[in-house]
């Protein structure tokens, strides 16, 4: 599974606006709708579901990425979202250090394994010091997408 198939090339926020994890995430949420991933009359479901996931266990893995992510019947399709910050965002992560880099993941419920697939391309790349280095000093979304797309093509690794 590759980034630019997980991740429209609408859903990306670079950089993204000030404000606290649940902001970035509804942010990115929202984006993700916008992009056809979830319906807005899901919005609110999706948000609650996400932030209790947060509240149970950081995704904040440290290193300055955080993959917060959630499986909803109502989702048909698979998509991510990203946002690059460049103040950095408080997602308590296991190493106290701020996140930059977030990928926010939706997936239907019934196809686990589409989800765990998604998950390993995101942190196949996430764990990278190349690729979060460069993704960090994206200013725009294209960039960003640009950096998505040489992933992929294994340009930057």
């Amino acid at each position: 599974m590759r980034l630019h198939d997980i991740v429209p090339q609408a859903a990306v926020i670079a950089p993204v606006p000030p404000g606290d994890r649940d902001d970035v995430i509804a942010q990115l949420l929202d984006t993700l709708i916008a992009a056809g991933v979830g319906t807005p009359d899901l919005r609110d479901t999706l948000l609650s579901r996400v932030l209790e996931r947060e509240r149970k266990l950081s995704t904040g893995f440290g290193r300055g990425v955080a993959v917060p992510h959630a499986k909803h019947p109502g989702i048909d399709r698979l998509g991510a979202a990203v946002a690059v910050s460049h103040r950095g965002v408080d997602f308590s992560s296991p190493d106290k250090q701020p996140v930059y880099i977030v990928f926010l993941l939706l997936s239907p419920e019934g196809r686990p394994e589409d989800h765990l697939r998604a998950m390993e391309a995101i942190f196949k790349h996430l764990s990278k010091d190349s690729f979060r280095r460069v993704l960090r000093q994206c200013q725009n979304p294209g960039e960003v997408w640009t950096v998505l797309l040489d992933a992929d093509g294994q340009s930057l690794v």
